[in-house]
């Protein structure tokens, strides 16, 4: 049994191959990676690309291919029988790619056991926390991993077969670009979309569905399926807005705030939602305070949005946002909001360790006299109290450099800041 179905993936494994593939960004970095003992682990949400990137870092290499998305080999009575036919079917194979491994129960004693035995194993899976939490028990300090995305707007450029060169150079240079950011933002990154120009909101509302049944209801064993529905739907609705969870289960008319909270960690897990605390100096105030939600992809937030078109300037802090994630920062460690004393809030600070090095904020328009004094204001205030010289306003067209009582800020299209 476990031999047809990886005959049948290794006809799949085939058809991916014989593919050209947008190349992405971080695939030479972890190429290194590659020749080394260590466990390869490919993270991210379904969809974004991690087994083509798999297969691009495999590309020339003698590699065997098992996807556990298969339910004919996902229960075992011995792991032995799996690896006895993996050879059989691959016997010369250097590598093992194991595709969508958190599904296989108990796969990271199979995992440990092959690494033991000198096996060159590439896995990737569907959950956020697979790193710091089965993974790292057991393989602690033995693999290498990478965070995929859907695609950056560089990436979503490159699939549009436009190379961004001299873009100031006319207006109708410029103009194209804009257009390309507003198709961005509002379709997002996922490959499928921008690769094969497939109709966004149809593609994003199964593929949401899906991944809100298969990688939170199916793996979390969630008895009531509306509620948890009804919570992804909700935030994606007040998106890049504050929230607790007393506030969400109030809305929802949930009984338990417990229950909430857990919900929330399931759509953590599965890559669709992300909790951003406001920043503190004490870990406790950072528990207590509101959290703001932000999604993976901009594109889920307007193919299941109740409003017909969602705000710009949401959209926008929703992309930068995942580009922070995307550039190295870590939510809750790496990256906050945060409020002033006054109340004056900043969209986004950046801390390395115990020093803040660098504060954000997101406007559509900056143009307007009350826009600029209050994306100014705040950034002000929460430089003196965190103690932080760098200073950006992200904009969608805007470009400049002002100072302001004494501080230097940097004012910067958004599109343009999005590009390496």
């Amino acid at each position: 049994m476990f031999k047809n179905a990886i005959i049948q993936q290794k006809l799949e494994k085939e058809r991916f191959l014989s593919k050209d593939y947008i190349p992405r960004e971080k695939l030479s970095v972890f190429k290194s990676a590659l020749f080394s003992d260590l466990i390869k682990v490919i993270t991210g949400p379904r969809r974004a690309g991690k087994s083509v990137f798999a297969f691009l870092l495999l590309k020339g290499e003698d590699f065997a291919y098992v996807n556990f998305d298969d339910e004919a080999l996902l229960r075992p009575d011995n792991y032995d029988a799996v690896l006895a036919a993996l050879l059989e079917v691959y016997p010369k194979s250097k590598y093992f790619l194991f595709d969508e491994i958190q599904n296989l129960d108990k796969w990271e004693v199979f995992v440990s056991k092959l690494h033991r035995r000198g096996y060159n194993l590439v896995l990737t899976g569907s959950n956020a926390h697979l790193l710091s939490s089965e993974l790292a028990t057991s393989l602690t300090g033995r693999y290498a991993a990478v965070e995929i995305l859907p695609f950056s707007f560089a990436e979503f450029l490159l699939a549009r077969n436009y190379q961004p060169t001299q873009i100031e150079a006319s207006p109708e240079a410029k103009a194209k670009i804009l257009v390309f950011f507003e198709e961005y933002l509002r379709q997002g990154g996922y490959p499928e979309v921008v690769a094969k120009n497939l109709e966004v909101k149809p593609y994003l509302q199964t593929l949401f569905d899906a991944l809100l049944l298969k990688d939170v209801v199916k793996r979390f064993r969630v008895r009531y399926t509306q509620q948890i529905y009804d919570l992804a739907q909700y935030s994606m609705a007040h998106f890049a807005a504050e929230f607790s969870y007393t506030k969400l289960r109030n809305a929802l008319g949930l009984r338990s705030t417990a229950t909430v909270e857990k919900y929330c960690r399931y759509l953590e897990e599965s890559y669709l939602l992300y909790a951003l605390n406001r920043f503190s100096h004490k870990f406790k105030e950072q528990l207590k305070a509101p959290k703001k939600a932000y999604f993976v992809d901009n594109g889920f937030l307007t193919a299941k949005a109740f409003q017909v078109s969602p705000n710009s300037g949401r959209l926008m802090e929703n992309v930068v946002f995942i580009e922070l994630i995307r550039r190295g920062h870590v939510p809750n460690d790496g990256i906050f909001y945060y409020k002033t004393r006054n109340n004056k809030e900043v969209d986004f600070i950046l801390r390395n360790g115990t020093k803040v090095e660098g504060l954000i904020q997101v406007c559509m328009d900056i143009n307007s006299e009350g826009a600029r004094k209050r994306e100014q204001g705040a950034l002000l205030e929460a430089s003196e109290e965190l103690g932080c010289s760098r200073l950006i306003i992200l904009t969608w067209d805007t470009q400049a450099q002002e100072s302001v009582k004494g501080k230097e800020i940097e004012i910067v299209p958004l599109w343009k800041w999005l590009l390496p």
